[in-house]
């Protein structure tokens, strides 16, 4: 009895954190669904469905706390990023800024989602409205300062090749979204 008052007094609940470990997995697992795009340092990766998901399924503190521990983990080393890499040098790389952006981003996303009933239509418009375009602003800072490209070389690199992809994605993490927020109302 002590151990629950204790954790409801950290604001985590045994069902927080098991969210929080399974979504933690899900990112860590979806990183190895990537490839390489031509003409980018940057990889097509599973993990941002994984990402939209996590920040619909958690409250935005839990997000922000599961994708920190996401970024942390792989700085380390564990190969948990995208292309099963992982090292600080990720994080210092041409793709850096999207890393350091995440748990920003998704805590972002989770707080315009947080609040409303699961719902296709407002978690694909906040992916792709809020979501997507966030993250490319860290993706596309790291590639001016690490590769010293402009704004235009920078936007071809980090954006514009991926937004196809990036919305399909938002489409399927918003799909899938709704059916665990709806499957974790009725446990």
């Amino acid at each position: 009895m002590q151990m629950v008052r204790s954790q409801a007094k950290a604001g985590f609940t045994v069902r927080d954190m098991t969210k929080m470990a399974v979504c933690l997995a899900f990112c860590m697992v979806s990183a190895f669904i990537s490839f390489p795009l031509p003409m980018t340092p940057g990889l097509v990766t599973a993990l941002t469905i994984a990402l939209d998901v996590t920040a619909f399924v958690l409250s935005p503190k839990l997000t922000f706390i599961t994708v920190v521990a996401y970024v942390v983990l792989g700085a380390v080393g564990l190969p948990i990023f995208p292309g099963g890499m992982g090292g600080l040098g990720r994080l210092f790389g041409p793709t850096g800024g999207f890393y350091m952006g995440w748990p920003f981003v998704c805590a972002i996303v989770s707080w315009l989602a947080a609040g409303h009933a699961p719902s296709f239509k407002r978690y694909a418009a906040i992916a792709i409205i809020a979501g997507i375009p966030l993250t490319y602003v860290g993706g596309i800072a790291s590639m001016m300062m690490v590769l010293h490209v402009d704004l235009v070389k920078a936007l071809m690199m980090a954006a514009v090749p991926f937004i196809p992809g990036d919305v399909m994605k938002a489409l399927i993490s918003a799909f899938i979204a709704v059916r665990v927020n709806k499957m974790l109302k009725k446990a």
